[in-house]
């Protein structure tokens, strides 16, 4: 899905990737033709539910996908002037870690619970020679404070095991942030926390952006969290994005029907005894990806050619599109 915004440099630009994984069943097409792009200081936000290709999308983007299992089949991953689809790995891994880094969904999975937090926080600044071990730990200990983890210099003697799971998700965030990525890619970075330190997290994150300019890939299935950190979403099902567009745009105006039926499912603040949507059916296994729209077994406004053939992006704003025959007419 194409979406047009004249004149803007991007810092990460993903043109028409399609994936494949490779099975004893035969190829799954489990990405198909995503297209978006994260301006710089930018918070673009991917929703999409468990099943829909939250974790390969966010792995594809740096090539961490395990290469016996996933083929690149189609698409551009433009990031600094390069494509990383193509890259050889020499040049990707500086890349990886320095220009682009990562916050997973559970803090504690991320980091070793052999090694110190002092030498995790570190490594991938010494990796990359962008100081000494002295100036790494005084960068390890400033962010760490600017994270909101007091006593830096006691954290950084421990091991994972003796943080919380709020502090240490705050200490990955750190860990990231050590060599100035230009991207940060969060995928779930609150889904295993409880709602108090999400808050914070939330403003973090937002703090950072401001301060840093950093752009930021927020992938999550809260779409309860969007207004709060948001400038665009993309709103992806089954392996397809299918609608982008600013915060207003999606919320107010959203176009597609799974978009639609997504708002109407998360409950509003005021209208506690306004009895709430539902999705009907579940959201298909790549091995059973239907030939047209992905979304047809579950639409209210599906078309008798919605079974055979996949809808085209239709352009609603400059910033905003989607994909189904339905907007067709309306937007000729």
């Amino acid at each position: 899905m194409a979406v047009s915004l004249m004149d803007t440099n991007f810092t990460l630009e993903v043109k028409d990737l399609s994936i494949d994984f490779i099975t004893e069943e035969g190829n799954l097409n489990i990405l198909q033709n995503l297209s978006f792009g994260i301006q710089p200081g930018e918070i673009f936000f991917l929703f999409l539910e468990s099943g829909c290709g939250k974790s390969m999308t966010a792995l594809a983007l740096t090539r961490l996908l395990p290469s016996n299992l996933a083929r690149f089949k189609t698409g551009n991953i433009l990031f600094g002037g390069k494509d990383l689809a193509s890259l050889q790995m020499s040049e990707l891994q500086r890349v990886r870690g320095k220009e682009i880094a990562y916050v997973f969904q559970e803090p504690f999975s991320s980091f070793d619970p052999l090694q110190k937090l002092g030498y995790q926080l570190t490594e991938s600044y010494l990796y990359h020679s962008l100081g000494t071990e002295a100036e790494a730990l005084k960068k390890a200990k400033y962010l760490l404070e600017t994270v909101g983890i007091s006593d830096p210099e006691l954290r950084l003697e421990q091991y994972p095991n003796q943080l919380s799971g709020g502090m240490l998700q705050r200490a990955s965030i750190a860990m990231a942030l050590m060599t100035d990525p230009k991207l940060l890619i969060a995928d779930e970075p609150t889904s295993a926390i409880d709602v108090t330190i999400q808050l914070q997290l939330i403003e973090l994150i937002l703090d950072l952006k401001k301060s840093r300019n950093l752009s930021v890939l927020f992938i999550s299935h809260d779409i309860g969290l969007v207004s709060y950190l948001a400038n665009r979403i993309g709103i992806m099902y089954a392996g397809k994005l299918v609608e982008v567009g600013t915060v207003d745009e999606i919320l107010d105006n959203p176009s597609h029907p799974y978009t639609k039926a997504l708002i109407q499912a998360y409950p509003k603040n005021n209208s506690s005894k306004v009895r709430l949507g539902a999705i009907e059916g579940r959201v298909p296994l790549p091995k059973d990806y239907p030939v047209g729209c992905h979304f047809q077994d579950r639409c209210s406004e599906r078309l008798s050619k919605c079974k055979d053939s996949k809808p085209k992006s239709t352009e609603l704003s400059k910033t905003h599109s989607a994909e189904c025959f339905a907007l067709d007419k309306a937007h000729a």
